[in-house]
């Protein structure tokens, strides 16, 4: 983090959304940003290079879930894995893939035929994702429903993201890491900072070591996936601990 501190106009601030920013709840539609993020990523951005949101939700979802992000100068947020930017009010994004619309048919009879209860199917535009979490076994309908999802995924042209109780059904050719990647090229970035929680997050991990930069990894912890933990720089506990490393990155620059 020295170097970020000691040259922030060089530096990009990569940061995923759900369980990063966004505290984990049972029903993702009633998620709602960190109330202390907004500001702490406005004062960000006027001082470092970019603050890029890297996230598997679309970007209507995230502005509507965080509709003081839209006020944020410069923010860019690259939803669905990077297929959507939003950047200065403006969305861009392919048209949706026409696998998409084939697994939200046949998921209601897939779930049926396994007997899967208060199990949670998200539309997302150009993804689904199916969530255990308010299943009576979250993490034993997760392992029922990966090898079916798997395979219905294969026959529809698309990949899976598994996450926190959560399988993503996705287009394949773009992950967060892939993203970040772009993004940094594009900004001619001298260093970074990625923040995230969960599994999809382990490539833009991947990215930030690859890209030769100095860079800093950071898990949003909990108790859920302990994977990222194993692989990050720095552990915070939760959003709460996200938002207050962001106020000692300020911090610092001012040192």
């Amino acid at each position: 983090m020295q170097t970020i501190m000691k040259d922030p106009s060089g530096a990009v601030i990569g940061l995923d959304f759900d369980g990063t920013l966004s505290p984990i709840v049972s029903d993702p539609a009633k998620a709602a940003i960190h109330p202390a993020a907004p500001p702490v990523l406005a004062e960000l951005a006027r001082r470092v290079r970019a603050v890029a949101i890297v996230t598997g939700r679309p970007v209507e979802t995230v502005l509507g879930l965080g509709p003081a992000l839209a006020d944020v100068p410069g923010l860019v947020i690259l939803g669905h894995y990077g297929f959507e930017r939003w950047e200065g009010g403006t969305v861009s994004a392919p048209p949706p893939p026409a696998g998409v619309p084939r697994a939200q048919a046949e998921l209601p009879l897939l779930l049926d035929r396994l007997g899967m209860e208060r199990v949670g199917v998200e539309d997302k535009g150009r993804a689904v994702a199916v969530h255990t979490r308010n299943a009576p076994d979250p993490q034993g309908a997760f392992d029922t429903l990966r090898g079916p999802l798997a395979d219905l995924a294969e026959r529809a042209g698309l990949v899976v993201e598994p996450g926190r109780f959560v399988i993503e059904l996705r287009p394949p050719g773009m992950d967060k890491g892939h993203a970040l990647s772009l993004f940094l090229a594009e900004r001619a970035a001298r260093s970074v900072l990625f923040a995230g929680d969960d599994l999809g997050d382990l490539a833009a991990f991947a990215a930030v070591r690859s890209s030769g930069l100095p860079g800093v990894t950071v898990c949003s912890g909990s108790a859920e996936v302990t994977e990222l933990a194993e692989s990050a720089d720095v552990v915070v506990d939760g959003p709460d601990g996200v938002v207050e490393l962001l106020r000692e990155l300020l911090a610092g620059m001012d040192g």
